[in-house]
């Protein structure tokens, strides 16, 4: 019984930092720099990843989403999405985080969307689930440079980088993406 207890408190003490993280709400100017920032590092880091910047219909930058996990955790975090160089929109991103999990860790995002359809799905649905949709490429920001503008293929190209904190374990992830302005 007292094991139960600990698992619910510890549970309960992870909602409670994730809560608090959410409450924090960045001004949008604030968080369209962030973005703005965070898209310039990526592109700094990845010549592949600006290529796909700058043919891209839109780029919905999360400039830092945090991930908290003790067997079962959450991640959380907002964004800017940016078309034609101009924000066009504000996004919050969320997810359970299920497995053998532990430990905090805050990671950058970015997905560059390729075609119109995509961003239409995108804008058009009550919450874009990563995941559900099979035309969404994830690539190492290391190993990208395979990719070119002249051999993309998919719909939604996803980046992963600038990895903070320590996270260890296997896990089952969902995330999903719903927009705070319309």
């Amino acid at each position: 019984m007292k094991q139960l207890q600990k698992f619910i408190l510890i549970l309960l003490s992870i909602a409670a930092l994730a809560g608090a993280r959410v409450a924090q709400a960045a001004p949008t100017d604030s968080l369209d720099q962030d973005a703005r920032a965070a898209l310039n590092t990526l592109y700094a880091k990845s010549p592949a990843a600006k290529a796909l910047g700058e043919k891209a219909k839109g780029v919905l930058v999360f400039p830092n989403i945090d991930r908290l996990a003790v067997l079962v955790g959450v991640q959380s975090g907002k964004g800017a999405m940016l078309a034609n160089g101009k924000v066009v929109g504000h996004y919050r991103i969320d997810g359970v985080i299920a497995g053998l999990e532990a430990g905090g860790q805050s990671y950058a995002y970015a997905m560059f969307f390729m075609s119109d359809t995509a961003l239409k799905n995108l804008q058009s649905t009550h919450g874009f689930e990563i995941g559900a949709d099979p035309n969404i490429v994830f690539v190492n920001v290391g190993a990208a440079k395979e990719i070119s503008t002249s051999t993309t293929q998919a719909d939604v190209y996803g980046y992963i980088f600038d990895q903070k904190g320590l996270m260890g374990g296997v896990a089952v992830q969902g995330l999903k993406i719903t927009r705070l302005d319309h």
